[in-house]
């Protein structure tokens, strides 16, 4: 019997204390800290095992890049000096009237504004205008 009311009176006598329980969420996206945003994707990133499968593609030797740019460079040359065929064919663009570039037309005249070119592309339809200013 002193032993039950020792350890009452040690139960109950001892004092309890407790708090409010409160959730704060971490996550920028569900209202928590805008400042924990590039520390969660920093997180998320070291996590991330896996790759985009392009990036193995453009591993490239350094001759395989050169073969790429000299042939780029050869069909610029070409188109350029196909265009300026074209280009001259139809003229120096400062007359007015209208011209026929594979689906384009171009209408040129001048106005108050100074000399306008309407390009129209005939395949779908959009149309550019250039105002060149007196």
């Amino acid at each position: 019997m002193k032993y039950t009311f020792f350890l009452i009176l040690i139960f109950f006598g001892c004092s309890l204390s407790a708090q409010q329980l409160t959730y704060k969420p971490i996550n920028p996206a569900f209202g928590g800290e805008t400042f924990n945003y590039q520390w969660m994707l920093s997180s998320a990133s070291a996590q991330n095992g896996f790759t985009a499968p392009g990036k193995q593609q453009n591993e490239k030797s350094d001759l395989d890049r050169f073969g790429e740019t000299l042939n780029s460079q050869i069909l610029s040359q070409i188109s350029r000096r196909l265009l300026q065929q074209q280009i001259d064919g139809i003229g120096a663009l400062t007359e007015p009237g209208t011209f026929s570039f594979g689906s384009l037309e171009i209408e040129v005249f001048e106005s108050n504004e100074g000399l306008i070119i309407n390009i129209l592309d005939t395949s779908n339809g959009e149309q550019t205008q250039v105002i060149v200013p007196n």
